[in-house]
């Protein structure tokens, strides 16, 4: 979350702003509403455009592409490990992130 929609929403709230039960329709984030608009705290879509988000680019990865591209240097890095203790440790570290990202997208 950037400062700027940090800032409108911490604002928002203490000016009488209450939090929304649905979700954001473009991330799925917590919003706020104050007198009909609402600005959501994750990806900061709402009314004001100056606070929405730029640019694909600048959206902070998911945390499953991260733990994917993880998953993808550790395995690289085992194929080049020789000594069989780190190989072992490497795979148990290899398996909790392929735990990690299935409970992720279930």
């Amino acid at each position: 979350m950037s400062e700027d929609v940090k800032k409108k929403a911490i604002e928002m709230l203490l000016s009488g702003a209450t939090l929304v039960s649905e979700p954001c329709p473009y991330c799925k984030g917590v919003r706020v509403m104050k007198d009909g608009n609402a600005l959501c705290v994750s990806c900061g879509k709402g009314p004001d455009s100056e606070i929405e988000v730029k640019d694909q680019e600048t959206k902070e990865e998911s945390p499953i592409k991260q733990l994917e591209e993880k998953l993808q240097d550790m395995t690289k890095a085992l194929s080049n490990e020789k000594d069989l203790k780190k190989q072992q440790e490497m795979l148990k570290s290899i398996n909790l992130l392929i735990e990690t990202i299935s409970k992720l997208k279930d």
